[in-house]
């Protein structure tokens, strides 16, 4: 069961976010990455450099954020502003302190990024994920074209 049970953080004050929908060919849990893919989403795979979306919860089946939606359905992606935050998917045994740079894994979960990796997004909590099953994290985007060092 994830900590956390919405996607967009907010802040409250700022709108939500602009979307995108498009069909993705394969099952896509929340708080995952999603890139372009033609005129559909795609998982992200491993250190993706290009544009990201975050897979929104499916609030409109009434669906949690453990929730995937189904191969073949449309799939709400949300683009990412650098002052939102979200709740992000990091798998187990990843631990994250607050300020890590995360980029993605081969399955579009969050990551720890190492040395000449792109960030995508940087953490704004700290957590040991050693629940045995991926947990969302708070996250803010990373700027554009970042590598860590």
């Amino acid at each position: 069961m994830a900590r956390l049970n919405k996607i967009y953080a907010g802040p409250v004050t700022e709108v939500t976010p602009q979307v995108q929908e498009r069909i993705c060919a394969a099952a896509i849990l929340p708080g995952t990455a999603l890139v372009e893919s033609g005129a559909n989403f795609a998982q992200a795979g491993a250190n993706s450099g290009e544009k990201l979306y975050i897979a929104q919860d499916n609030y409109l089946a009434l669906k949690g954020t453990d929730d995937a939606w189904p191969a073949g359905d449309t799939i709400i992606g949300m683009e990412a502003l650098d002052e939102q935050f979200f709740n992000v998917r990091v798998p187990t045994g990843v631990n994250v302190a607050r300020g890590a740079k995360l980029t993605t894994n081969a399955t579009g979960r969050f990551v720890l990024a190492t040395t000449g990796q792109n960030v995508a997004v940087v953490a704004e909590e700290a957590f040991n994920n050693t629940s045995g099953s991926d947990q969302l994290v708070r996250v803010r985007i990373a700027r554009r074209n970042t590598a860590v060092a």
